[in-house]
């Protein structure tokens, strides 16, 4: 099995690429705030799975065929826009644009992850073919277009996605007393003998827990 291809890491950015897809897809039939609630935590592991990558390019160029049309990109962005409606636009900083602009520039959450769509589905779509030197030269252009473009169109989305689910949390009605703390702040605190965190899926973790995913990453 040639490990440039079927690598543990590489499979892993495989299948969350293939979820991420099959997510987007789905747009329609979700509500605005399962779609924001889901989308914001299958983002941060895109994000780690491609960071693993190191793939090696290819001796040869050899044709890479694109399945995103520019039709299924229009329904996909529109998809995403009809759901978020006034949220999808954000100012935005960290555009190339931004070198002959002195003021933010408007940015859109659907056309970001759109964006992230095409290059994906590409991708998980020529490996679903099975021809290795194509899925050697897909591999090698996605990790490519991660790094110059679309990894910063995610941190980029994200952060306003994030703006849009904890923004509105500032003018929740008051919360118990038991939630109140001398800090100034509600929120509800941990027990202090308690040193585990709750992550991204809803489980309890250790110390421990975390550091022995990490090192599975590595290995």
């Amino acid at each position: 099995m040639d490990e440039r291809i079927y690598s543990k890491n590489i499979i892993e950015f495989v299948t969350v690429s293939a979820e991420y897809c099959a997510f987007i897809e789905r747009t329609p039939e979700l509500e605005r705030d399962e779609f924001i609630d889901k989308i914001i935590k299958i983002l941060p592991l895109l994000y780690l799975k491609a960071t693993l990558l190191s793939p090696e390019e290819p001796e040869e160029d050899t044709y890479t065929e694109r399945f995103v049309t520019e039709s299924m990109y229009e329904s996909i962005r529109l998809n995403m826009e009809s759901l978020l409606g006034e949220d999808d636009n954000y100012l935005e900083v960290f555009q190339n644009d931004m070198k002959y602009s002195d003021e933010p520039l408007a940015a859109s959450i659907s056309e970001g992850l759109a964006d992230i769509y095409q290059d994906l589905k590409d991708f998980i779509s020529i490996y679903r073919l099975g021809n290795e030197p194509q899925m050697l030269e897909a591999l090698y252009i996605c990790y490519e277009n991660f790094v110059s473009y679309w990894g910063q169109q995610l941190v980029n989305v994200l952060r306003a996605l994030h703006n849009v689910k904890y923004s509105t949390d500032d003018n929740d009605d008051e919360v118990d007393d038991d939630d109140s703390c001398h800090c100034g702040h509600h929120h509800h605190h941990q027990d202090e003998t308690d040193d585990r965190y709750t992550d991204i899926f809803g489980h309890r973790q250790g110390d421990d827990d975390i550091f022995d995913k990490l090192n599975d990453d590595e290995d």
